[in-house]
């Protein structure tokens, strides 16, 4: 039996409520989702408060493939959400969600061992509100490390991060959960509104930079060397001139590549 299934017998409403669920959204993820579970399993086991307090939610945004099908042999909860933006999916996910904690992470990362001990410690901190663990790039190269360092001083100015993006499930409904009306740079603006709630109570963002993730350089291999550098000035001029742009150019880069 996988470590993700309940024990035979038992059902959701039967069993203990979870001390995590990690949320992942998935379009046409079957090569890339198995080789995150794989080290989800790795993560789970190392937690110190064993690994049936992390449930796993996979939001199936509408794929074509296996992604749904692989996901329940693993063991995971799916969450079927046709609307095709990933904030979307990630609320889709979080909608179906028991743990008292929420983490979302991409399906073609890989996670750290020490990730689920390291947010329970940083939640545990009663000045956090929210966080994210960081990432590493699965390789380099004289394009990615461009990009890298350029977004580098947003990270430090803003203190946000990347990788698990993790906070209590209350303080994901206080503020909407993700915006569904922006095909990118949705978790920017989830952030900045958890960012918003913390300093009302004197809270903060937390980056856990010790258990990073590992972040897919797949656009790389497939769009080129230096691509991302035009997506990253190219992004920031669709937020502010509007719905319009922001269409042509988030949905044949993030949303029309069938994988």
């Amino acid at each position: 039996m996988s470590p993700m299934e309940p024990a035979p017998g038992t059902s959701d409403s039967e069993s203990p409520l979870p001390r995590f669920s990690l949320v992942i959204p998935a379009y046409n993820e079957e090569i890339w989702l198995p080789r995150l579970l794989d080290t989800l399993d790795v993560a789970r086991n190392a937690y110190t408060g064993g690994p049936s307090a992390i449930e796993v939610i996979v939001a199936d945004n509408a794929s074509t493939d296996r992604t749904a099908e692989i996901a329940r042999e693993r063991g995971c909860k799916v969450a079927h959400v046709e609307k095709r933006a990933i904030a979307a999916a990630r609320n889709g996910g979080a909608a179906m969600a028991r743990g008292e904690y929420l983490c979302f992470v991409d399906a073609d990362s890989l996670l750290d061992p020490d990730t689920f001990n390291a947010i329970d410690r940083g939640l545990a901190k009663p000045n956090v509100i929210a966080g994210a663990t960081g990432v590493r790039m699965e390789r380099m190269s004289p394009g990615i490390a461009l990009a890298y360092c350029m977004l580098l001083p947003l990270v430090w100015l803003m203190r946000m991060d990347t990788g698990v993006i993790f906070c209590r499930r209350e303080d994901f409904h206080s503020v909407g959960g993700y915006n569904e009306g922006k095909l990118f740079a949705e978790d920017l603006e989830f952030m900045f509104a958890l960012r918003r709630l913390g300093k009302s109570r004197g809270q903060r963002l937390l980056r856990l930079r010790a258990a990073r993730a590992v972040t897919s350089t797949r656009k790389w291999d497939k769009h080129g060397e230096w691509h991302y550098i035009r997506i990253l000035f190219g992004g920031a001029l669709a937020l502010i001139l509007g719905k319009d742009i922001q269409e042509r150019i988030a949905r044949p880069y993030w949303y029309d590549d069938p994988r």
